[in-house]
């Protein structure tokens, strides 16, 4: 285990990296900034991890010039109340979807036939919302959707590309809430927790263009060996589509975008700084990766302690490593299922490995990863600390690390050696930090 001194600092770090993530501030100024009329007819949309805070700012901006607030739906991953009595609050499943997701997607179709030609409509997006507002598209199964999310969980695939197949079966990804919502004025901002911030990528882009062709989808799943795996009604429609039988979905040239506003207003930029700051503060020399953090989690984890230890070896001393992204876990055909840990836990893992092997170079060496929303995977953990003696301690417990790590099964071993950094509510979702310190 680490230094207890060690993991505490590391702890702090992290929390000043959420702290910097916040999604309440960043959402109040982007209200603030809008032009409305006292006469319009304002509509709230609130979706993913980030959904209550971001809510809570957008309705506590409005309320000050005396707009009225109509309606809006508020889809968070717990119960949270609604911040106006016009509005409703839903529980959304994640990372799976499930009869919560359902019904809040069945509600956000409800309230936006509610709305007017002169209304206007404020949709906030964080992470998570493809799942916790995910629905097939009509005529297609629920078990079928939830069984696409599952496999494309486990396949390896970056989430530009999961999201790329995710929303082309969705209700309300690829733009489809945009048009819904037209001819409502419509402000759409996000906290990204994708690479480049794409837009069309955070939470599936409900209300941008989807560029992304059928043939494009076809590429994705052939490449990763998904398409005889994927459900046979979504292979029907993505034939359909490629012979022209079914459209397309949404580009740029349909004018519903015309009325849309959407702009990015967070990111995992600013947490990374966030604790980068806060390690300078403690006496750190700060050392940002200035490549976004992807790939698969052991790879990673385990090129991070090797960096890490040549830098010890380079004679560096008290100097922090941040990195920002988001890893993957390639489940493969082993029987480990989604809730043995989750991507960060796996990278803490390996690291912890690559960390033992070094044997003495490794000392005080120690690596954090967690992700900004708190949780990773489908556990009661946000991540984990570790350091050269973690691998240790696992064994010591009567664990083998390495089959828990073969068999993507990180979440018991780290628990074991009390590595595991608590699940924790945190409001935003930014994607992983990690923090190296030497």
């Amino acid at each position: 285990m680490p230094v207890d001194n060690d993991r505490e600092l590391m702890i702090e770090l992290y929390d000043a990296a959420v702290a910097a993530a916040l999604p309440g501030p960043a959402t109040a100024r982007a209200i603030d900034g809008l032009p409305l009329s006292r006469a319009s007819r304002i509509w709230l949309y609130a979706f993913g991890k980030a959904a209550a805070p971001m809510a809570n700012a957008a309705a506590a901006s409005l309320l000050r010039p005396l707009q009225i607030i109509t309606g809006g739906v508020v889809v968070a991953p717990d119960e949270v109340p609604p911040p106006y009595p016009t509005m409703v609050s839903m529980r959304g499943d994640h990372p799976i979807p499930g009869r919560n997701s359902f019904a809040a997607a069945a509600k956000i179709g409800e309230v936006t036939m509610g709305r007017r030609g002169n209304d206007v409509a404020i949709v906030l997006i964080s992470g998570g919302a493809t799942a916790m507002i995910g629905a097939p598209l009509k005529g297609m199964r629920e078990t079928d959707f939830v069984s696409l999310f599952e496999l494309l969980l486990g396949s390896g695939l970056d989430i530009v590309s999961m999201n790329a197949i995710r929303k082309r079966f969705s209700r309300w990804g690829a733009g489809r809430l945009a048009l819904a919502l037209a001819p409502a004025a419509t402000y759409c901002f996000a906290i990204s927790d994708v690479p480049d911030d794409d837009l069309a990528v955070i939470g599936s882009g409900p209300c941008v263009p989807d560029e992304t062709r059928a043939q494009d989808i076809q590429s994705i799943l052939q490449r990763a060996s998904l398409m005889g795996r994927i459900p046979q009604a979504f292979r029907d429609y993505l034939n359909s589509v490629l012979r022209g039988a079914i459209p397309e979905t949404p580009t740029q040239m349909h004018p519903a975008f015309a009325h849309v506003t959407a702009k990015v207003i967070g990111n995992t930029k600013v947490a990374v700084n966030g604790a980068a700051q806060r390690a300078g503060e403690k006496g750190f020399t700060v050392e940002i990766a200035e490549e976004r953090l992807s790939g698969e989690a052991s790879r990673v984890g385990e090129a991070i302690a090797r960096q890490l230890v040549a830098a010890r070896a380079a004679g560096v001393e008290k100097r922090c490593f941040v990195w920002g992204g988001e890893t993957t876990v390639t489940l493969g055909d082993t029987n480990a299922d989604v809730s043995g840990g989750g991507r960060c836990q796996e990278l803490a893992l390996a690291s912890a490995r690559a960390l033992h092997a070094a044997g003495d170079a490794a000392a005080r060496i120690s690596v954090l990863a967690a992700g900004t929303d708190g949780r990773d995977g489908a556990t009661d953990a946000a991540g984990a600390v570790v350091d050269a003696s973690t691998w240790d301690a696992i064994i010591a417990t009567g664990r083998d690390p390495a089959h828990a790590l073969a068999v993507h099964e990180s979440h018991g071993a780290l628990r074991a050696a009390s590595a595991l950094i608590g699940r924790r509510e945190t409001g935003t979702n930014v994607n992983d930090v990690v923090i190296g310190l030497v």
